[in-house]
């Protein structure tokens, strides 16, 4: 294992260790003792930036060879993005929980442990080559969001959002993995960096459509895209570190970060075009709209997550559109790339320091409603110069770094319009158009935030705690992140060649031998993007002072096809009474119910098989001569089974049960199998003992006689049984998938096991734990029903005694 793998499990290995250091330092805030790992990854990775300009760095660990399965660590451009900000804004999130959670009140010992269990699970995302591996980490994101977003699981709606987050994100994990089994039924590899080398093996294959909807479905879910993104705003109910955390900088990017990773694979269909760019412009545009319409803080971010992410989806899809062109040289649709990849670490930065501002408010003032906010600009001017920036640079406003990326935004959007390539020159219009307007509320729900909150008028007595400004520990890592968002915004190209250019290539391979660089230059002259972005100011300005006249329009005359919050709780209720009713239905009690489901199973799962997979054949040339013995022992069975219906009595059936047995067993004597005719004959003995001795204290059959039913259902499902059994019989003896294993024993039976008896040296030798794990179960059979019976026996004596 090398040190960059140790470095992915790093911080889970520390969640193991919290609960023994949070036993043993309850002075000292368990933030305090955590801290230094995120720090030291961070650090760590930022020593990979040399090598991720130049090139790769691989490192590999088997795991499962076998299955094609090891665990390979690839480091390049985009993936060094991502771990930069996972280890970086953990690093804040860790510091800054520190003071926002109170070691007496909070149980931190678990707090931290999901923290950095999510850590390890994101960086083994972004890190992972094999898609297997890739496949268990994102899952691992699923569950320990859950940990974190139900962590005061003592609120109703605590639990709610943490439930309906981990129902979402896992439909859509395995949805992934389904994706992901069909890539390697194409390719035959688990490799990403492999498949995506045979890129046009899969381009070629059937299932390529199929695989590609799937893996979008996983990464719609896990980044809240239309209508999976009913998730994001319940899950807000965490702390607010977690919601800096997972909801702004991490879990959420980790959808796109699969799409930009799979664009080299699937860019080449216009399904993959337009379904992303479609998806994202709805969800930009929807939430952006909504988030004007909420009056939690909070709420109000979770939506403009939800918008921005959906900003990066489009300017993904369209980005792909690069892939058709030779050049690279145009730097056209390579530069809608270019803007994904820097609003991706634009928004982790603003929107992390406006949830932990958010954070501040709530904390300070005891409420998050902008309703009873407003004032605080004097009472908090650090908190209010953190949310200046974080709103203004959401807005797309200079001289902040959104504004960069809100242009480049804009311009993909207006060269969409001219690409020749998949009907975007008609239908792409579209794209502009929808992004524009989104935008225009992208700016209303930013001012909303600023305004209702710092502006206007103190209201203390709507107020539950006296306000005041926030101590230190509170503020400087959202001041840290206010400096990121004001630096890379006067200065873009600190970050561009170190950082930008290699994410680039990481999602353009074509892109590596080539002298293309990103350079991001603050003015481009009055071009299109520059109109638009005046357009959003003046028309979001005034739709910001006429809000009190649309708001509620907005509010009430929304369709109720599109509120999807109410749809996922109606489809949970009809789900849940839906299988209530039915296993009531099913479950009836009478175990004889039961044994017709299985009856009626078996009959269909078999018939199906033998038709489908054509196994029904039987040659009469190769069958034994039937005997007199043959005859008289088969009647034997048929009067026996027959009395077995018949008998009205227990003890009767029981008997006849072990003559047919018996008989059996003769039959194996007839062909010559003694070992199987002392197997039947002790399992015969033994069985007809426990029965005996089992219903000896069941009561005697019921006196009233029930008319026997020919054309019932269970009359239907013995002669399906018989018939299948019977077909089963003749399709074994004449047809074969495989090369019999017969021959294997022959040969090993006396070298390799030392036995000349082939059927001792099969049950004792080669299926030895199989015979172990078959005694084992008899075994806790056999003490279950000594210990009812024991217990009914227990209970007889105690109810005479009294």
């Amino acid at each position: 294992m090398s040190f960059l793998h140790l470095a992915i499990f790093l911080p889970f290995l520390m969640a193991m260790l919290i609960p023994i250091f949070y036993r043993w330092t309850n002075q000292l805030h368990t933030g305090w003792i955590v801290l230094p790992i995120p720090v030291i990854l961070f650090i760590y990775f930022l020593t990979f930036i040399p090598q991720t300009m130049q090139g790769v760095v691989t490192e590999t660990m088997p795991w499962i060879p076998s299955l094609g399965i090891n665990f390979t660590v690839v480091v390049d451009g985009l993936s060094l993005l991502f771990a930069l900000l996972i280890t970086g804004i953990g690093s804040l999130v860790t510091f800054y929980s520190i003071f926002y959670l109170g070691k007496k009140k909070e149980r931190l010992n678990n707090f931290y442990a999901f923290l950095f269990i999510f850590m390890t699970a994101m960086l083994g995302v972004v890190l992972s080559d094999n898609l297997v591996v890739l496949y268990l980490f994102w899952e691992m994101t699923s569950i320990s969001s859950f940990l974190l977003i139900g962590y005061w699981y003592h609120r109703e709606r605590s639990r709610y959002g943490a439930r309906k987050s981990l129902l979402i994100t896992v439909f859509g994990g395995l949805m992934l993995l389904g994706g992901i089994l069909l890539l390697h039924v194409i390719t035959g590899s688990f490799s990403l960096r492999e498949i995506i080398g045979e890129a046009s093996v899969v381009q070629a294959s059937s299932l390529f459509i199929p695989a590609m909807i799937l893996i979008l479905l996983g990464a719609f879910t896990k980044s809240a895209q239309v209508p999976f993104h009913v998730w994001l705003p319940d899950a807000m109910e965490a702390p607010t570190p977690v919601s800096a955390y997972l909801h702004s900088a991490t879990m959420v990017k980790a959808g796109l970060y699969l799409v930009a990773r799979f664009t080299p694979l699937f860019a080449v269909s216009g399904v993959w075009f337009w379904t992303i760019s479609l998806v994202g412009i709805v969800t930009l545009f929807w939430g952006s709209i909504t988030a004007t319409k909420k009056q939690d803080l909070k709420a109000i971010l979770a939506y403009s997550t939800i918008s921005q992410l959906g900003m990066i989806m489009t300017l993904l899809g369209v980005g792909a559109a690069a892939l058709h062109f030779d050049s690279w040289s145009d730097d056209i649709y390579i530069g809608a790339l270019v803007a994904a990849v820097f609003h991706l670490f634009n928004h982790a930065t603003f929107k992390g320091s406006l949830f932990m501002m958010v954070g501040i408010v709530d904390h300070e003032t005891g409420t998050r409603d902008i309703k009873r906010l407003g004032g605080l600009m004097r009472i908090m001017p650090i908190t209010a110069t953190i949310a200046f920036i974080g709103t203004f640079a959401m807005a797309g406003l200079p001289p902040f770094n959104g504004f960069l990326s809100k242009e480049m935004f804009f311009q993909s959007m207006v060269d969409v319009t001219t690409l020749n390539l998949f009907n975007a020159d008609t239908w792409g219009i579209l794209l502009p158009v929808i992004a524009w307007v989104g935008s225009i509320f992208t700016f209303v729900y930013s001012m909303i935030i600023f305004f209702k909150t710092f502006g206007g008028k103190l209201k203390p007595h709507l107020l539950p705690k006296k306000p005041h400004e926030a101590p230190l520990g509170l503020l400087l890592p959202p001041l840290i992140l206010s400096a990121l968002v004001v630096i890379t915004g006067l200065f873009p190209n600190l970050i561009a060649k170190p950082l930008l250019e290699p994410a680039v290539k990481s999602i353009m391979p074509s892109l590596y031998g080539t002298d293309y660089h990103v350079h991001i230059s603050f003015w481009h002259g009055f071009t299109m993007a520059l109109l638009m972005t005046f357009g959003v100011i003046i028309l979001g300005i005034l739709l910001y002072k006429t809000a009190n006249w649309w708001r509620p329009f907005i509010k009430e005359k929304v369709p109720r096809f599109f509120q999807w919050g109410k749809a996922y709780d109606n489809s949970m209720y009809y789900m849940e009474q839906g299988s209530y009713r039915f296993t009531l239905w099913i479950m009836t009690g009478w175990l004889r119910t039961y044994l017709n489901y299985m009856l009626m199973a078996f009959i269909i799962l078999m018939l199906g098989t033998i038709f489908a997979t054509d196994a029904l054949n039987f040659d009469i040339s190769t069958i034994s001569r039937v005997t007199m013995m043959d005859y008289v022992l088969a009647l034997v069975i048929v009067v026996t089974l027959v009395g077995v219906v018949f008998s009205k009595s227990r003890i009767t059936s029981i008997i006849l049960l072990g003559a047919m047995g018996y008989t059996i067993s003769i039959f194996f004597i007839v062909a010559r199998a003694p070992d199987l005719a002392l197997t039947q004959l002790v399992i015969e003995t033994i069985s007809v003992v426990l029965y005996l001795l089992v219903f000896y204290h069941l009561p005697q059959f019921s006196n009233i006689e029930e008319k026997p039913k020919w054309l019932s259902v269970k009359t239907l499902i013995s002669f399906g049984v018989g018939l299948v059994v019977f077909l089963i019989s003749l399709s074994a003896y004449d047809t074969t998938f495989y090369d019999s294993i017969s021959q294997y024993y022959i040969d090993n039976t006396y070298t390799k096991a030392a036995g000349k008896n082939i059927v001792n040296v099969i049950l004792v030798d080669f299926r030895g734990f199989d015979t172990l794990f078959e005694t084992v179960v008899l075994a806790v059979a056999s003490i279950g029903i000594f210990g009812m019976v024991k217990l009914r026996l227990a209970r007889r004596e105690k109810n005479e005694n009294k």
